[in-house]
């Protein structure tokens, strides 16, 4: 198997230099289904704003791939007198990874400004507690990079409550591999699904099964895929693997997920993936991931008749200044292969 990884690392510029948190998905989304018409296979859009795309098997029987395009972020609450921004969280972010990280502020009129994620004891040299100030909502604020200085200042930008506040991902891929970036959780995933589609695409293969991938727009916040077609008989999720503790995937593997904090996943998907990697010579991890939920989770919560798996490269320090390296992508993208054509 030869996948494009000049495509892929491409892939995951372009998308991951697309600003899509929760309900701020349709940019990250077209660009999704630009990719796909390219392939050569149909998509469209449910009530939510997911994006589902058919890819033809050899029999009838339907099964769901998905992953999410959304990712953490921010949100003006308020604005202070001193014309700062208070926030809210959007999913969960770890506030104490985005001190002194840079952002961007996009108003209902689409007018985007700069700004800087702060401690509000931002300085050494003023505040006794810059060092030991908790770094929480109530605790930080944004700068913004233009001249206000009170509350009708920055009102006057057009900035109001509920406007989005993008983290800036810094993505990067070494020469060695790593590919180091906010929001691998779990952009990464979906660029292992179209590298897998285009390799289908460009290969012409026919998967064994009729193939719905599913890319959700509202994971983070619990209920990216909790409605999935009806026709759906069996869903696997391709979302980041854990790292540390006593778990044993590393960055290079692919995680096999036995159980998350929503309960155990199907035993005989879960075997039978643990058998393909073995057939396949496929580097991988079992494990347990306990503060921990997936799409899946959310389409058996939604009351879907399905059974339901959970894979995707191991990532360190989830929900912070994340990494993955591209050996546990292309173990990802090798497992996949192997199920959808088994």
């Amino acid at each position: 198997m030869n996948f494009d990884t000049n495509y892929l690392k491409d892939t995951i510029y372009n998308l991951f230099g697309i600003d899509s948190p929760s309900g701020y998905t349709k940019e990250a989304t077209a660009f999704v289904q630009s990719q796909v018409s390219q392939f050569g296979y149909k998509s469209k859009y449910d009530h939510k704003g997911n994006l589902i795309v058919t890819v033809k098997g050899k029999d009838e029987i339907v099964y769901g791939i998905g992953s999410h395009v959304d990712t953490l972020g921010l949100m003006v609450r308020s604005i202070q007198d001193n014309g700062k921004l208070n926030f809210e969280k959007i999913g969960g972010p770890n506030l104490a990874t985005l001190d002194g990280e840079y952002c961007k502020i996009r108003t209902r009129d689409n007018k985007t400004y700069t700004g800087t994620i702060l401690s509000k004891s931002p300085a050494s040299h003023v505040f006794m507690d810059a060092l030991t100030r908790e770094r929480n909502e109530e605790n930080m604020e944004i700068r913004i990079d233009e001249l206000v200085y009170s509350k009708e200042d920055t009102q006057k930008l057009g900035i109001e409550t509920g406007d989005y506040i993008f983290i800036d991902p810094k993505t990067t891929i070494t020469d060695n591999g790593f590919v180091k970036t906010r929001f691998n959780d779990d952009k990464i995933s979906c660029c292992i699904l179209l590298t897998l589609m285009k390799y289908l695409s460009d290969n012409k293969i026919v998967p064994t099964h009729t193939l719905k991938f599913i890319f959700s727009t509202y994971e983070e916040v619990g209920h990216g895929s909790s409605y999935i077609d009806s026709d759906i008989v069996q869903f696997l999720a391709v979302d980041m693997g854990c790292i540390g503790l006593d778990l044993s995937c590393t960055e290079q593997d692919v995680s096999i997920c036995a159980k998350d904090s929503s309960g155990p996943y199907d035993y005989e998907i879960v075997s039978n993936l643990i058998s393909l990697a073995k057939e396949n010579h496929i580097q991988y991890a079992v494990d347990i991931y306990p503060k921990y939920s997936s799409d899946a989770s959310a389409a058996q919560r939604g009351g879907n008749n399905i059974r339901v798996g959970l894979i995707g490269p191991g990532v360190n320090a989830s929900h912070g200044m994340e990494r993955t390296h591209m050996d546990g992508i292309m173990n990802t993208l090798k497992l996949l292969y192997a199920y959808i054509t088994q």
